[in-house]
């Protein structure tokens, strides 16, 4: 078999992870100290993602092997990237929609909010990190400086308002991804193919987790961690957590 022409696309998509690694370790450490804040207080993390394939982030934490089992997912189908694709879209363009999302889940004073969204402008995120703002949450925001630094100010799917998911954000991790998301050019092909963003997000999602543990342990707190419900004995293994959590946590 003959070996393939990748154009770059792992070695580019390893160097954006190693950038996030070398660069964003103090704002992982951050975020990951509020994480285990949460677990030693008994409450929830509550995720969000401002659409798209964003969301796919956001899953990446939610009842996962290995995962944290008090993710709470702010979940809105309407924004998920297996709605229809205009749909979603135009709804993550949709002023006060986000707010909405966040009202709906009541989130209180001193809550904790991970809001991915590697653009960082559309109003579904910015309006949700508002509405969290106003209530006193507690945001970590996981983005693109890239996105947010160089979309000009009065382009169409930026918030009214102009403000970025960085403005509202208690401790900000940047995952570095460039502008139109796609890495690799193919020759022959004007259009850039071969999007980078959720391999980032889904490794500084599991960045966070790991910190946290390891924090968690260090401080002598066991973190209630989900085990395979496909081993032997997962599912035996996870009821404690089921029946602690299915009452809080609306996705279960």
């Amino acid at each position: 078999m003959s070996e393939i022409n990748d154009f770059g696309y792992v070695e580019k998509a390893f160097a954006n992870i190693r950038e996030v690694v070398e660069k964003q370790g103090a704002n992982i450490h951050k975020a990951a100290s509020l994480m285990a804040d949460a677990i030693c207080e008994d409450k929830l993390i509550n995720v969000y993602a401002g659409g798209g394939h964003t969301t796919l982030a956001m899953g990446e934490m939610f009842f996962r092997a290995g995962g944290l089992a008090n993710i709470n997912p702010i979940m809105e189908t309407a924004l998920s990237v297996f709605n229809q694709a205009l749909k979603y879209l135009e709804l993550e363009r949709t002023v006060n929609f986000g707010a909405s999302i966040v009202k709906y889940y009541d989130l209180q004073k001193d809550d904790l909010l991970i809001i991915f969204h590697n653009i960082g402008i559309n109003p579904a995120t910015i309006d949700a990190a508002m509405e969290a703002k106003r209530r006193g949450v507690k945001i970590i925001a996981v983005a693109s400086s890239c996105w947010q630094n160089e979309m000009p100010a009065d382009h169409f799917i930026r918030h009214p308002s102009g403000k970025n998911l960085f403005d509202f954000a208690d401790v900000c991790i940047d995952d570095y991804n460039p502008v139109g998301d796609a890495i690799v050019n193919v020759p022959g092909l004007d259009t850039p193919i071969a999007p980078v963003s959720n391999l980032v997000d889904f490794t500084i999602a599991h960045l966070l987790e790991i910190e946290t543990v390891r924090i968690c342990v260090e401080r002598g707190v066991v973190p209630p961690v989900w085990n395979s419900a496909n081993t032997p004995g997962g599912d035996e293994k996870n009821a404690a957590y089921l029946k602690k959590y299915k009452p809080l946590v609306k996705s279960l």
